[in-house]
């Protein structure tokens, strides 16, 4: 049986990505920082957990024994350059025969953002490490709203974003199937950098008019600077953050966010999840659930 490491599997694509492996039939390997619940869930599916730090050449190649293919997805952290080589070490090592590896939308040697430019140095990494790979260049996931639904919930839609800006939100569930499909037949993907979208472009105003829509209920775009925004979720200590997202602002302004594709639908063989399904299918992170009001004789 063939086995699949897959790293950060307690993340938003590597939980869905292990669920979505399993049921090929492959034998997986989740590669998790530390064993709490997420990790048993991921347990109880019937994967294979490793603990292990990715900045650690011994966890790495401890995961990678006995691995045919992996899916290397990094955090939003400093490393990544390192993690990478470290992860194509071990590969060469293990005579992997495939890496798909997530990277950014606008990834390009001349980046404003230190963690756009990692994602690129990492292609460029894998590529010369001779292990086959697939570059992932993934727009914005439908996720940020989730990232946001706290404020949602009270009925405010904040971004740090210019409104015009454009892109197509992709769900992490979409891009898991994605990951799987070509984890299974990666042949027409290997040695190339794919851009993948959602079903349908919004600007940031047009899609707070679509959430506003589908929640029943009217919610402005509000934009404010990366630094208030970080602030309103206890983040305003995360530089990383502060600088990626200050030079994205910039990015999508040129556009590089921007577009749509069927690639993701043909791999898959089904259609992209909608922004309308991805809120139903998390409507209770949108919603206050207010308790029954008591009964009165």
């Amino acid at each position: 049986m063939t086995t699949i490491l897959v790293t950060g599997a307690a993340g938003d694509t590597g939980r869905p990505t292990v669920e979505r492996l399993l049921e090929k039939g492959f034998h997986v390997r989740a590669l998790v920082r530390k064993d709490d619940a997420r990790a048993q869930k991921l347990r109880d599916l019937g994967a294979e957990i490793v603990i292990g730090d990715m900045l650690s050449l011994r966890d790495i190649r401890l995961a990678m024994n006995g691995v045919q293919r992996a899916y290397f997805c990094f955090p939003l952290a400093e490393g990544l350059v390192e993690a990478g080589v470290i992860f194509a070490q071990a590969a060469k090592e293990a005579d992997l025969e495939l890496i798909v590896n997530m990277s950014h939308k606008q990834s390009r040697p001349a980046a404003r953002s230190k963690a756009t430019q990692n994602h690129w140095l990492s292609e460029q990494v894998f590529d010369w490490s001779g292990v086959p790979s697939v570059h992932l260049r993934v727009t914005f996931f439908a996720e940020w709203l989730l990232y946001i639904a706290p404020l949602i919930r009270y009925g405010r839609y904040v971004m740090p974003y210019d409104k015009d800006s454009r892109f197509a939100p992709i769900a992490g569930s979409d891009i898991a199937r994605i990951i799987a499909g070509i984890i299974e037949t990666p042949e027409a993907y290997v040695g190339k950098a794919i851009a993948l979208h959602g079903p349908v472009e919004y600007s940031h105003e047009e899609l707070a008019a679509e959430v506003s829509r589908v929640l029943g209920r009217p919610m402005p775009y509000e934009q404010v600077t990366v630094s208030t925004f970080l602030d309103l979720f206890g983040l305003q200590d995360a530089q990383a953050m502060r600088r990626h997202f200050e030079a994205v602002t910039i990015d999508q302004q040129e556009g590089l966010l921007a577009g749509t594709d069927d690639i993701g639908t043909a791999i898959i063989g089904a259609p992209l999840q909608t922004v309308e399904q991805f809120i139903e299918a998390n409507r209770p992170s949108f919603v206050v659930d207010y308790p029954p009001a008591p009964l009165r004789s």
